[in-house]
């Protein structure tokens, strides 16, 4: 579907639309048809900017008040889940559960859609979420800033990704659901200056992570690579899944945007 046929849904359809889907905040999605699924992943992004702002919040609080470093690490990755009501890491594990089934694409879509979780699934939740709060512990260990700032683009650039998994190209693996509703709704084009537009606001905010009070252009462009190497690990995932499974599902969109936020936080805590 090309973008002009797509155009019809106004903005606050967009946004209604990403934040009933993405997040469990009380917003009452008015339409479900592939107008909306468009707009809505155009602005997934600031979804994503309020998630990780009530996790910057949340886990800077703690740091402030000296709680340390590791409980505001474990908040700051406990909002988000919370906030999505497990979404994203219950998509990570079923698609961790149908990769690792080693069977044919059809069998691994029924694995996926299985209420259960199965050794792949929880291992690799594990290991994510453990990944996630070893990153963010260092970077609150350097200073509350850094750590509230890392928690905010985590979950930018998580949603971002998004935005780029729906886009032309990228089919369905199965129609039903919230895959086959956003699955190609975003032109290539649109999905990428989108792209371009936030891991610049990403290095705008990176110039706090200077170690003095002055802007840095290192803080800045540690911030946009950053993003940028977490798209790249998030695209890498999508391609395998898509030759997997033969498209995109849900659980697929869960599992980018958990890769994204993980590889985006361990970015973020190299120096």
């Amino acid at each position: 579907m090309t973008d002009s046929a797509d155009s019809r849904a106004s903005l606050g359809d967009g946004i209604r639309f990403a934040f009933g889907t993405l997040t469990v905040l009380p917003v009452r999605v008015a339409r479900w048809d592939r107008a909306a699924a468009r707009a809505g992943m155009l602005w997934a992004p600031l979804a994503g900017l309020v998630v990780g702002l009530f996790a910057a919040a949340v886990g800077g609080a703690l740091a402030l008040l000296d709680a340390g470093p590791l409980l505001a690490a474990v908040a700051s990755a406990a909002v988000p889940a919370a906030l999505t009501r497990g979404l994203h890491l219950d998509g990570l594990a079923d698609t961790a559960d149908g990769l690792g089934s080693g069977k044919p694409a059809d069998d691994a879509l029924r694995i996926m859609k299985q209420s259960d979780i199965g050794p792949f699934g929880v291992i690799t939740v594990l290991f994510v979420l453990l990944a996630q709060i070893a990153a963010l512990y260092e970077l609150y260990g350097e200073s509350w800033a850094q750590g509230a700032l890392a928690a905010a683009l985590s979950a930018v650039t998580a949603r971002l990704a998004l935005t780029l998994a729906s886009r032309t190209g990228v089919p369905a693996a199965r129609p039903g659901g919230l895959g086959a509703a956003v699955a190609q709704t975003v032109g290539m084009r649109t999905a990428l200056t989108v792209a371009a537009l936030v891991v610049a606001a990403c290095a705008a905010a990176g110039t706090l992570f200077g170690a003095s009070p002055v802007p840095s252009a290192a803080g800045a462009a540690h911030c946009a690579l950053a993003a940028v190497a977490a798209l790249a690990a998030a695209e890498l995932l999508l391609r395998h899944c898509a030759r997997r499974f033969g498209g995109v599902t849900g659980d697929v969109f869960g599992a980018v945007a958990e890769t994204a936020a993980t590889a985006t936080l361990i970015a973020l805590a190299v120096r």
